[in-house]
């Protein structure tokens, strides 16, 4: 009977003690970090001399800035997610025009079209959109007018979840169409289904560098694109063409308005083409987009040039939203439009954060331009009332990492909340080193001599908030004399970051230096970020979430993830047949 007994149950029991060996094992055998072992002693890693700081500007006769189609047929195509059902296709026709003297072209001459199916070279069916045209006018002698060419947005409707479709985009009644391209829908809403890869980027720009960037990450085969803001560097390269310069007007210095060259965002959409036309890209408004011309307009160029999400999600701005990619909600906040918590964006955040349901999208991220935690000189507490106003929100309703760009390098931050190490609160990770030309940040405040002022750093939106700490190690002063301790990890090189959802409680972030493009399974920073509802979500009350607790209670999805290697695997033959011979042992002497 005891035989019997023994027997039956080690099938169950084989099976408890495997599992519990893999999550082990997956996090052992891989020498990955976890978010459980935190908080980490603060790391720099110093810049490397041997690097350069910055690069040039590409010329506009670079082949990949040069216009390359005839007439109007489709150029700058790229995607942009609308719902887990719909699409966002974007492109340009025509010539921009630039100069003193500049007429609109009608945005009606070209039609808006997208050709879709399921099987190459059959489409079955038609998507119809919009189109614009926009300008940046400058009424001031000796400054440049521009009017661009007409940009098109159609967004396909009634997809499946998962599925691939082939495109083509123009106007066919010209005919004008564009070659056949791509793209995969994701899968549905779920704690079970994630995209494969989703890369995030920051400041990316027109340089030497950014072609570095942006040539690595293609290597990594993302299937979405986060950027987070500061994308072409136009208002820095000059009205008559030439060289980036980081300066105010400086061909026109009694220019009452800093001239943007416009034709670069021309130049930028064809350069990211070749990844954009297959990949989604989901963008947010940089300082560096604000553009201003006459008549006190701003931003004309990121609101006209892309397709986001804003009605979809709500919102009636483009300058924030919201979208889901398989189990992963993200929240896209505005830093240059009103943030307080008596206004419109708030509203929205808070009415969005409501309807989050975590049993189907655990994880929630969220992501703007300048960060609220950073340790460089470099835009250091520049945006602290933007932290002030939505910080203790965004920690209520336990969002997971925050993504910001705005300095140039790169930093992780351990768990903090109100500069205080706190286990339930995000991630924050500053990806603002995409190679830009503002050369990339070398200075920390904790530095000697290099603490600024709080009158530098003053932020193009928003109010000054700057203070000394009131508690703390660094109670009484504007810096830390040391790497804060919320500070887990700084480097200064360019780079970008792949986000790896491996299932409701573990996500994989890797960043990945430019110089390491080409070392084979080289990393800069890796880490895997773990999620803790157990912990963290329990004392939430049922009117925070549609359900009544906002996190996914299936405990399949606590396990760690399962990167086994052959070792591994022989080590847990190993051990199950120790257990077998320990039960035969039992058993034999008994």
């Amino acid at each position: 009977m005891k035989i019997c007994t023994t027997f039956c149950m080690l099938p169950m029991v084989l099976v408890m003690m495997s599992s519990s060996f893999i999550t082990i094992m997956a996090v052992i055998e891989s020498h990955i970090p976890t978010t459980l072992d935190g908080p980490f002693k603060p790391v720099t890693r110093r810049f490397d001399p041997s690097l350069r700081r910055g690069s040039d500007d590409l010329p506009m006769t670079h082949p990949r800035l040069r216009k390359n189609v005839t007439l109007n047929f489709p150029e700058q195509i790229a995607l942009a997610i609308s719902s887990p059902t719909s699409m966002w296709v974007s492109w340009v026709t025509g010539d921009a025009q630039i100069g003193l003297n500049v007429t609109p072209v009608d945005p009606a001459s070209v039609g808006s079209e997208v050709w879709y199916g399921k099987e190459s070279g059959k489409y079955t069916s038609v998507g119809k959109g919009d189109s614009v045209v926009y300008s940046q006018l400058y009424p001031f002698e000796g400054l440049w007018n521009y009017t661009s060419g007409i940009i098109h947005h159609v967004k396909l409707e009634g997809l499946e979840p998962g599925t691939r479709y082939y495109y083509k985009c123009g106007d066919s009644s010209i005919p004008a169409m564009s070659q056949e391209r791509f793209f995969e829908t994701f899968p549905k809403p779920s704690p079970n289904n994630y995209p494969a890869r989703i890369a995030v980027i920051g400041d990316l720009g027109l340089t030497r560098n950014s072609t570095s960037t942006i040539d690595h990450l293609i290597h990594n085969d993302p299937s979405m694109i986060l950027l987070v803001g500061d994308l072409t560097y136009a208002n820095q390269y000059l009205t008559t063409g030439g060289k980036g310069a980081s300066c105010y007007s400086c061909s026109f210095p009694d220019a009452p308005i800093r001239e943007t060259y416009q034709p670069r965002w021309d130049g930028w959409g064809r350069f990211m083409e070749p990844l954009t036309s297959e990949v989604p890209m989901m963008v947010i408004e940089g300082n560096h987009e604000i553009e201003p011309q006459a008549g006190e307009i701003s931003f004309k160029s990121y609101l006209t040039r892309f397709a986001v999400p804003a009605e979809e999600s709500g919102s009636k701005s483009n300058f924030y939203y919201s979208f889901d990619a398989g189990g992963i909600h993200f929240i896209m906040l505005g830093a240059y439009v009103d943030y307080n918590s008596t206004g419109a964006q708030f509203a929205w955040l808070k009415q969005d954060l409501q309807k989050i349901d975590r049993s189907v999208t655990p994880w929630l991220v969220a992501a703007w331009h300048p960060p609220w935690y950073n340790s460089y000189a470099s835009h250091y507490q520049e945006f602290e009332c933007m932290r002030l106003e939505m910080e203790e929100i965004l920690y209520q309703y336990r969002v997971d990492i925050v993504f910001n760009g705005h300095v140039h390098a790169y930093e992780r931050m351990n768990r903090v909340y109100n500069y205080t190490l706190d286990p339930c609160a995000p991630i924050y990770i500053t990806v603002g080193d995409g190679g830009n030309i503002e050369k990339i940040d070398v200075d920390h405040a904790d530095d000697p001599g290099k603490c600024p002022s709080p009158g530098d750093n003053i932020p193009e939106f928003g109010g000054v908030c700057k203070s000394n700490f009131s508690t703390g190690p660094a109670k009484g002063n504007f810096c830390w004399n040391k790497q804060p301790e919320w500070s887990a990890f700084r480097e200064s090189s360019f780079g970008h970051g792949i986000l790896e959802a491996v299932n409701s409680t573990y996500t994989l972030w890797t960043w990945h230096r430019n110089q390491d493009n080409y070392k084979e399974n080289a990393v800069g920073d890796q880490i895997y970020i773990v999620r803790q509802p157990e912990l963290c979500m329990k004392d939430l009350k049922p009117q925070d979430s549609q359900q009544s607790l906002p996190y996914n209670s299936n405990p399949k999805s606590s396990h760690a993830p399962t990167h086994l290697s052959k070792n591994s695997i022989i080590t847990l033959q190993f051990l199950g047949l120790l257990f077998i011979c320990g039960l035969y042992y039992e058993v034999k002497w008994s």
